[in-house]
C-alpha cells in the first residue's frame, strides 16, 4: 500500500461565524442543504478553516451522501427503515409508531458534521452533498447551526 498526502497547510483561526439555518421537512427522507452551507461561507467571506454543522433535535440527523443520483437516497430510507422498523416493539412511543425508530436511526447517523474549507470552498467529493436526514414520517422544521472557524478574505 501507498499513501501520499498534500503539503501542509496552516492558518490562523481569526474568527468565528454561527448562523441557524431553518429546514422545512416534508417527511422521512434526504434534504440537501449544500447550497446554504454555500452560501453561509460566501456570506462570511470564508477562506481557510472548517466549518460545522449541528442539528438540535433527536430524531433527525446530518449526512454527507451522493447528491448524483437520487435512488441513493430512497435506498438509504429503506436500509434505515429495515434497521429501525417501527414495528419492533418499542418501549418508548410518546410521539407515535415512528418516534423511537427516530431516535435510533439519528444516533447511527449522527448530529454533527466537519467539513474542512479551503480557498472558500468546502473539500466535499465530486458526488457529495450535505443533508439533513429526516426520519419522522410528519413534516418537521429542523435547525441546523452553521459554524465557520478560521481566516476570512480582508482578515
Amino acid at each position: 500500500m501507498r499513501l501520499d498526502r498534500s503539503a501542509i497547510q496552516t492558518t490562523r483561526i481569526e474568527t468565528i461565524a454561527t448562523a441557524t439555518l431553518a429546514v422545512e421537512t416534508s417527511g422521512e427522507g434526504f434534504f440537501e442543504i449544500t447550497r446554504e452551507a454555500v452560501r453561509f461561507l460566501d456570506q462570511v467571506k470564508a477562506r481557510d478553516g472548517a466549518l460545522t454543522l449541528f442539528i438540535r433535535h433527536t430524531s433527525a440527523s446530518l449526512v454527507i451522501q451522493e447528491n448524483a443520483d437520487p435512488d441513493v437516497r430512497t435506498d438509504l430510507v429503506t436500509a434505515l427503515s429495515r434497521l429501525a422498523p417501527a414495528d419492533a416493539g418499542w418501549v418508548h412511543d410518546v410521539e407515535g409508531p415512528d418516534d423511537m425508530p427516530a431516535h435510533v436511526k439519528s444516533m447511527l447517523n449522527g448530529v454533527s458534521l466537519h467539513v474542512p474549507v479551503s480557498g472558500g470552498r468546502m473539500m466535499l467529493g465530486t458526488w457529495q452533498g450535505i443533508y439533513v436526514a429526516e426520519h419522522r414520517s410528519q413534516p418537521h422544521r429542523r435547525e441546523v447551526v452553521l459554524q465557520f472557524t478560521g481566516s476570512c478574505v480582508g482578515e
